[in-house]
């Protein structure tokens, strides 16, 4: 097979036939998903233990450049709540320099599997995995958030669950009533808001308008307003972190250790394969709203561009987000322009208004999140596990479970191993072999004979089929019909060259029929075909049966 590499941005195709309606629908959503984007790219930044500005320069560096380079016309990328927990662990374990490190080589992941074209191989990650990883970061991102939400006094969290149950459970008595307040304040607000916006969407006038803004903004704003008035005693994004700077930061290579990069693989591979997932998931959901189809190729090479260009100017690890690319499309977005105007307009607030930002609370970040992890959740499949089967329960409660417990890395690969082991029994158990019955076909009885049919997959899951015949050969004739064989694999052919050799030992004649497509392609390269006589090759069942026949039938 010849490979081709293309490299196509979805812009290019957008700008054909653009007109100035498109970009003012554009422009109105970018600068929407950017009042959005705001108050998320911080929360997420400061949870997973990094400055909120890191949250700013993912959104505005690689929202830029997956929207410039990218293969969905309206995705919108930037930090995501999926990777907090990830880069909390980095960040706790190896430091931030080598979390730069960790997203730069999850980024040359990302773009090589584009490269390679192999974005359709995300796909056949099983559902019940994604779920259950899913559901697990966001009772972390939950349980993460708990320390802002009550003003609790803890100087270092640990990334580990029990860990931070210890440490959150030691300092119950550390609340800070005024924190309570405000996040407790901001989520209601936030609940009451996303509730009437969705009957103010089909208002006009002042309620549509309103409809438009979202409830963390909402939030934010009547958070920062009632502690600057107040005087409430809480923690905030100046007096935690020194504020925000009004400017993005120069390309910068980090100090590090090259002996902890061999430790780096796996955090990077997680990043990239979560990285993968979110994205490609995400633009799928965009195609179905929208009617286009984007190229799963190219957004994993901008995906890849962006992971690796963004760590060297302050950012964290982005892929498209699901939250932002609803509001594009629900804006009027339609074209990668609105994702550069998402990203600009963060630019502006950044160049424009970082002093104010500093007097955030912390307490309403954590109402935010908080929210987002109960949005993020797939809860309702916990209730529906009794309408699946075994396998599939098993596998979405193993990776919900390793994910809180112990690690995600773990949890996939956990998750992806369960999921295997149960494709290959399922596969198996399609797999069999009928015998033909003598008293249906009496050619067996006189000729000595057994005739077997074989349906499905002939693979090493599968190949008992074969082993079995060849221990109980006839006298002196055997049938394969193998019509119904869509695959044979390695395994598969070595038990049918045994098979061959068994008979000739026993001086039993062994015909083959049926034999077509990818069943027959692999007979003849592993040579199996040429050891079979032409005369013992036989295009259908009846005709093998003829051909044994001592006695054939006048006419």
């Amino acid at each position: 097979m010849k490979f081709s590499f293309a490299f196509r941005p979805k812009l290019l195709d957008a700008l054909p036939g653009y007109r100035r309606e498109d970009f003012g629908r554009d422009l109105a959503a970018g600068v929407t998903v950017g009042v959005v984007a705001l108050p998320l790219a911080m929360a997420f930044a400061i949870a997973s233990g990094l400055k909120p500005e890191a949250g700013l320069f993912t959104a505005i560096v690689a929202g830029f450049l997956i929207s410039l380079l990218g293969g969905s016309r309206v995705q919108i990328g930037g930090p995501a709540g999926a990777f907090i927990v990830i880069v909390y662990g980095i960040v706790e374990r190896h430091g931030v320099a080598n979390l730069i490190i960790a997203t730069a080589m999850s980024g040359v992941m990302l773009f090589l599997l584009g490269f390679f074209r192999l974005g359709v191989l995300v796909r056949f990650i099983p559902v019940a995995v994604v779920i259950g990883f899913t559901n697990g970061i966001a009772v972390l991102i939950a349980l993460s958030q708990i320390k802002d939400f009550f003003g609790l006094q803890v100087t270092t969290v640990p990334a580990d669950l029990f860990g931070l149950l210890k440490v959150l459970w030691t300092a119950a008595s550390t609340v800070n009533p005024a924190a309570l307040l405000v996040s407790s304040g901001s989520l209601a607000l936030i609940l009451l808001w996303e509730r009437a916006r969705k009957q103010w969407a089909y208002g006009r006038g002042l309620l549509a308008r309103l409809a438009a803004l979202p409830g963390s903004i909402v939030a934010l704003v009547a958070a920062a307003t009632a502690v600057w008035l107040l005087g409430l005693p809480v923690e905030t994004i100046e007096s935690r972190f020194g504020g925000i700077p009004a400017s993005l930061p120069a390309f910068a290579l980090p100090s590090f250790d090259w002996a902890t990069v061999r430790f780096l693989l796996i955090p990077a591979s997680t990043l990239a394969l979560l990285g993968a997932i979110e994205s490609l998931l995400c633009a799928r959901v965009a195609d179905n709203l929208t009617r286009d189809r984007h190229d799963p190729n190219q957004e994993l090479m901008a995906q890849g561009v962006a992971n690796f260009v963004t760590p060297f100017l302050g950012g964290m690890p982005a892929t498209g987000t699901i939250a932002r690319t609803m509001t594009n499309i629900k804006s009027g977005g339609v074209s990668p322009i609105s994702g550069m105007v998402h990203a600009g307009t963060l630019l502006a607030v950044v160049l424009v208004a970082a002093p104010l930002a500093g007097s955030i609370p912390l307490a309403c970040l954590s109402a935010i999140l908080l929210y987002v992890a109960w949005n993020m959740g797939e809860w309702r499949e916990f209730v529906h596990l009794r309408n699946y089967r075994m396998p599939y329960r098993v596998t979405l409660i193993a990776v919900f479970t390793l994910t809180v417990v112990l690690d995600l890395t773990v949890a996939v690969e956990v998750g992806l191993l369960v999921a295997g082991i149960t494709f290959i029994y399922r596969i198996s158990s399609l797999s069999r072999s009928e015998q033909l019955a003598p008293a249906e076909h009496p050619v067996l009885e006189r000729a000595d004979a057994a005739a077997y049919r074989l349906y499905g997959a002939l693979f090493f899951g599968a190949v008992k089929l074969v082993e079995t015949m060849a221990q109980k050969l006839p006298g002196r004739a055997l049938v394969l019909d193998l019509k119904n064989v869509i695959y044979i694999d390695s395994t598969g052919i070595e038990a049918l060259l045994d098979l061959s050799r068994r008979c000739t030992e026993a001086k039993v004649r062994l015909v083959v029929c049926g034999l077509t497509h990818q069943p027959r392609d692999i007979a003849g390269r592993s040579g199996w075909l040429a050891a079979i006589h032409p005369e013992d090759l036989l295009p259908d069942l009846a005709s093998a049966l003829a051909s044994i026949d001592p006695a054939p039938s006048p006419g």
